[in-house]
């Protein structure tokens, strides 16, 4: 792209310069002061060491974003026109010119292209830098298996010329993006001061279960609260497991429903697939679909992606139990329709079924339609402070009702499917 004597990055620097104010400027000359006189004797730039140990990226994506930043140029010198171009665009710039930059992002091997050993050099560095910070055992070798399922989510539909293997296109990583917010949230957050892309759910258990039989994980943990807004990552407590407290629908709600808050649901079937949702509504006694667009169901493995809803219908949670009529179902589940549900086990806990659903734009969850859960277990997610709008159990209106104002939102940001 050029040195920073060319006219072409001073231009960039004139426009980057508008898109902030006179104190953020000011903010940003001082942090570049700092890390200067750190990294040389005149202040004049940034090093390599300096700016990765500042934003705590350390390996090839701490090395690759230093190049971004300095516009490849290769001379391990960033200056203040560096800083404030790539600042003003990672930041400031439109939602196209920040998800374009994190996607060269991913080309850590500068070759032009963004190919599985990027992505999975990419993922190990992601998930050293937040998982170093959240305990020491956790090491490179122990994320292998769970870059595997990132990776399995992801389209590479670009061929190349220079390459046997196959890369990705812009289109495939946006689509990869969707279905693992956590990943766009993270590679979104490095330089900006935030860490609302390393946060991770503390998990909470009683010390008579026994910890290997649980399924949610730490790296499960965060891939689901990419999807969540901050004041629910804080804790999660396991409020279900069908290996302690029994399998059956009335055990369960008898002890989800103390909380009346959010849950997130986690199966594990003998096909060894792993999947489930997040209900934001508690689970409750009803005859007929309810809850709002803020569920969602997910895939945890074999290969990870969460399926928000599309506004297609207001088809999202179900909990039926006791009902006697073959047109209610007894069980619970998300999506679809009746006895053609996204997901859904019944009331026994020993059966259930998944099918493709337009509600969450989803495939069958797991590898047959029919499904016979092995592991059942549901997370109580604790809101850090209570919101200024009503609780759960306060919400006024009827569930259309509530559907049609979700379903406004969604239209007001362009998400609203237009199918009925």
């Amino acid at each position: 792209m050029g040195n920073s004597q060319s006219s072409a990055p001073n231009h960039r620097f004139d426009n980057a310069k508008r898109a902030f104010t006179e104190k953020e400027l000011e903010d940003l000359n001082s942090l570049f002061l700092s890390l200067s006189t750190q990294s040389d004797e005149n202040s004049q730039y940034i090093s390599p060491s300096v700016f990765k140990v500042h934003f705590e990226i350390q390996g090839v994506l701490g090395d690759r974003l230093f190049d971004l930043v300095t516009q490849n140029r290769k001379d391990e010198k960033l200056t203040f026109e560096d800083l404030v171009i790539s600042k003003g665009t990672y930041e400031k710039g439109t939602k196209d010119e920040i998800e374009e930059f994190i996607y060269q992002l991913l080309d850590v091997s500068g070759d032009g292209t963004v190919g599985r050993s990027d992505l999975g050099a990419v993922l190990t560095a992601m998930l050293d830098n937040i998982f170093s910070k959240k305990c020491s055992q956790c090491g490179p070798t122990s994320h292998l298996n769970i870059i595997d399922i990132f990776i399995n989510a992801a389209n590479f539909t670009m061929g190349s010329q220079s390459s046997a293997e196959s890369s990705m296109s812009y289109e495939d990583f946006r689509k990869w993006c969707a279905l693992l917010p956590c990943v766009r949230k993270f590679l979104g957050s490095l330089l900006p001061p935030s860490e609302s892309g390393s946060d991770v759910p503390r998990l909470v258990h009683q010390e008579n279960v026994n910890s290997n039989v649980i399924l949610l994980r730490n790296e499960f943990a965060w891939l689901i609260g990419g999807a969540l807004p901050q004041e629910e990552l804080q804790e999660w407590k396991l409020l279900y497991h069908n290996a302690v407290h029994g399998s059956s629908l009335n055990t369960f709600l008898g002890n989800v429903t103390i909380g009346k808050g959010p849950t997130v649901l986690i199966i594990k079937d003998k096909n060894g697939h792993i999947y489930g949702g997040y209900a934001s509504q508690p689970w409750e006694r009803h005859g007929e679909f309810y809850g709002d667009m803020k569920s969602f169901i997910f895939q945890l493995y074999p290969k990870a992606s969460i399926f928000r809803p599309t506004g297609a219908n207001g088809n999202i949670q179900w909990c039926a139990v006791n009902f006697s009529s073959e047109s209610i179902p007894n069980g619970i589940g998300f999506g679809g329709r009746v006895n053609h549900f996204g997901l859904f086990i019944s009331a026994n806990f020993d059966q259930g079924h998944t099918f493709p659903c337009t509600t969450f734009g989803s495939p069958s969850l797991s590898a047959s339609n029919v499904v016979y859960p092995e592991v059942i277990e549901c997370w109580g997610v604790q809101i850090k402070k209570a919101h200024d709008e009503p609780h759960h159990d306060c919400v006024k209106g009827t569930v259309l009702e509530r559907f049609k104002e979700d379903r406004h939102v969604l239209n007001m940001v362009g998400l609203a499917s237009s199918s009925d």
